[in-house]
């Protein structure tokens, strides 16, 4: 089973259709104590950073995605999702994230339009092809993005995929079971349900 936490911060419709149609066993559910029966874990999301932040407390799942974290399944962390999983996010004032990726969540420079809204190339970094999250994509395949704010790791190590726009950011990223992807896969047609198949097969093991 995936659980796909409901934090009310996004589109869980499409992103749970999205899983089920690549062979995902899918629940939605805003409930840690039914999320931790899961074998996979994504963390959907739109909107700000603060506000998933709070929303995710108030359901009581951050101490729950904190010891998920210490865990081997995986977490997908999408779009805002992605951003939540970082130590700290600068949108709307200093605000303190999950810390499962080590960074900082930056907006974008003034010199380029916010929010990158459309299909953006996604460039791999070396030796990711051998990762089964990443099976049959591409370098420089598209996907759709539409977001003001980018992740920066610590650790360029985890940087397992980045695009350009103004500059270049993080647009996938994976410290062992944790991943996160800037763009939305279930709105980058074959190459986002690509994707999400490869998840939901590291969640069968």
């Amino acid at each position: 089973m995936i659980a796909v936490i409901d934090y009310s911060m996004g589109n869980l419709k499409s992103v749970s259709k999205a899983l089920i149609r690549v062979g995902g066993d899918v629940i939605v559910t805003p409930n840690p104590g039914v999320a931790k029966e899961a074998e996979g874990i994504v963390l959907p999301g739109v909107g700000a950073f603060a506000q998933g932040i709070q929303n995710l407390e108030r359901r009581g799942f951050l101490p729950f995605l904190s010891e998920w974290g210490k865990m081997s399944q995986p977490l997908l962390g999408i779009c805002l999702g992605m951003h939540l999983l970082f130590t700290e996010g600068e949108e709307g004032g200093l605000h303190r994230g999950l810390d499962l990726i080590h960074g900082r969540v930056k907006r974008f420079p003034d010199k380029v339009k916010v929010p990158h809204m459309g299909w953006n190339q996604v460039i791999l970094s070396r030796g990711s092809g051998e990762d089964l999250f990443l099976r049959n994509i591409a370098d420089g395949s598209s996907f759709y993005f539409a977001h003001s704010y980018y992740g920066e790791p610590d650790d360029p190590r985890v940087v397992v995929g980045i695009t350009e726009y103004g500059v270049q950011f993080a647009s996938v990223v994976r410290r062992g079971h944790i991943l996160g992807v800037q763009f939305h896969p279930e709105k980058s047609d074959r190459n986002g349900l690509s994707l999400l198949a490869n998840f939901v097969r590291m969640t069968n093991g």
